[in-house]
């Protein structure tokens, strides 16, 4: 089977969080790395399903829009 693509990141984590995130992977037998990636999937999950979230998405593409619209006009 081949390996999936993955892309490194670096990820600071304050000593209390790190150890915490240490007694987990080693209670449930995993690597940091894997549960690492299930939170980050779960947190990007929740926020896919958050109202605010979404108000705050199409709050920043609107600016980002008018940037780039101010933008070509300098052209």
């Amino acid at each position: 089977m081949a390996k999936e693509a993955t892309k490194n990141i670096l990820l600071r984590l304050d000593p209390e969080l790190a150890e915490r995130l240490q007694a987990v992977a080693e209670v449930e037998g995993r690597s940091v790395s894997d549960v690492a990636r299930e939170a980050i999937a779960s947190l990007v999950e929740h926020r896919r399903n958050d109202a605010r979230f979404s108000l705050l998405l199409e709050e920043n593409l609107t600016r980002h829009e008018q940037s780039l619209r101010r933008l070509r006009q300098d052209d």
